[in-house]
């Protein structure tokens, strides 16, 4: 249905994509597109070891000079991480990026990018739009089905001084090409697994939902909750087949291009912050989140949350205050289900937590620029008590 929302300026910006069995492959056809000799690859140690990681590696050096590896990226990418590579490519003269592996090697990928043609360090280009040049060209060729950071406009960063992730929202670290192959996914742990796929599902959600959302933003963020949930079940299986990854990692494709140009709300900014504070897997803390935070916010956004719940399959109550409480509780109640049935718990488990450190979070999720288009304005008191629902102490 056309509203007068829809007349409204928006911008939609991707990346080049290539989707299929095997496409990572294609990568040594656009190292010789860009004229690359020496290409900077990023990963982590253990897609470093990975047999499939090795084919990619070999298959570059027989078309380069020289192949540069950084595998230092942690979990959570720092800061210094993003340094210590942006020196590594410079020192080394190299002429193009390829980040293989899960969020974490692609975000820390996109952060040497901006480092090595822009200078300074890292953290100065926190917010939106603060880059002014763009990096060498960047490939990326991810091995979850969740972050989608290899299509979006978004790269999340570890301040080790302040312990506080930080978001660098720009389209100059839009990648020039994503290899969407669903190979990969197979050797992903099962856990990882559930926790990317919910951060997929909690990306199009949120996008939908978003005060920034668009008739194109609309379109991928629903596929995206179709495949996640139609197929997030099988995945977690050991006998999970290529089908089955494949449709998870187009789901997080969509996903990932809606919520790169409708940004996200208040279930990352929280995210974030726990993740940030306390080195939490940023997965976890988004499937724990979500129902908390759609609690809070559905009388904001109900039209559009029912819609989510329809698209998942829900039969939908009436309009009115009955109606629209049993849809409420009916979403919340799937994703719940969903949640505990592929292993993920519902608190997250902390040695300690007192007034100060909840400030803190708090503190840090109001200031993330994904709270700027939460469907409802939440205050200190609102968000503090969203903590409180989900952190246990042990």
């Amino acid at each position: 249905m056309f509203q007068n929302q829809d007349l409204e300026l928006r911008k939609f910006v991707a990346p080049e994509i290539i989707t299929g069995q095997d496409a990572r492959l294609l990568v040594v056809r656009y190292i010789n597109h860009f004229a690359s000799k020496k290409p900077f690859l990023v990963t982590d140690g253990p897609v470093h070891g990975l047999s499939w990681c090795q084919e990619i590696i070999d298959a570059i050096e027989e078309v380069v000079d020289e192949v540069i590896v950084f595998d230092s990226v942690t979990p959570n990418p720092k800061d210094m991480e993003a340094m210590l590579g942006a020196e590594l490519f410079l020192a080394n003269g190299c002429d193009l990026i390829i980040a293989i592996g899960g969020g974490s090697p692609i975000d820390c990928a996109k952060c040497i990018s901006i480092v090595t043609t822009n200078g300074g360090h890292i953290l100065d280009y926190e917010g939106v739009d603060q880059i002014n040049l763009p990096g060498p060209p960047l490939i990326c060729i991810p091995s979850t089905s969740g972050t989608a950071a290899d299509v979006s406009q978004f790269a999340i960063i570890n301040d080790t001084h302040k312990n506080i992730k930080k978001a660098i929202i720009s389209k100059k670290v839009v990648p020039d090409l994503a290899l969407i192959d669903p190979v990969p996914l197979m050797t992903m742990d099962p856990y990882l697994t559930a926790c990317t796929g919910m951060d997929a599902l909690t990306h199009a959600v949120e996008a939908y939902v978003s005060n920034a959302h668009s008739s194109m933003t609309d379109i991928h963020a629903l596929e995206g909750i179709r495949y996640v949930v139609n197929n997030i079940r099988e995945a977690v299986k050991p006998d999970r087949s290529l089908g089955t990854m494949y449709q998870m990692m187009i789901g997080s494709t969509e996903a990932g291009l809606a919520f790169s140009n409708a940004s996200l709300g208040a279930v990352h900014a929280m995210a974030h912050s726990l993740g940030g504070l306390l080195d939490l897997p940023h997965g976890e803390c988004n499937s724990i989140l979500l129902q908390h935070v759609i609690d809070m916010n559905y009388d904001a956004a109900s039209d559009r949350y029912d819609q989510i719940a329809s698209v998942m399959g829900i039969d939908i109550d009436g309009a009115g205050e009955a109606g629209s409480h049993s849809n409420k509780e009916k979403l919340i109640n799937r994703i719940s289900e969903i949640r505990e049935s592929i292993g993920i718990p519902a608190f997250v488990q902390v040695d300690y937590m007192d007034e100060e450190v909840k400030s803190s979070l708090v503190k840090a999720a109001l200031a993330d620029p994904c709270m700027l288009t939460n469907p409802k304005e939440l205050t200190f008191e609102e968000v503090g008590g969203l903590f409180d629902r989900i952190i246990k102490k042990e």
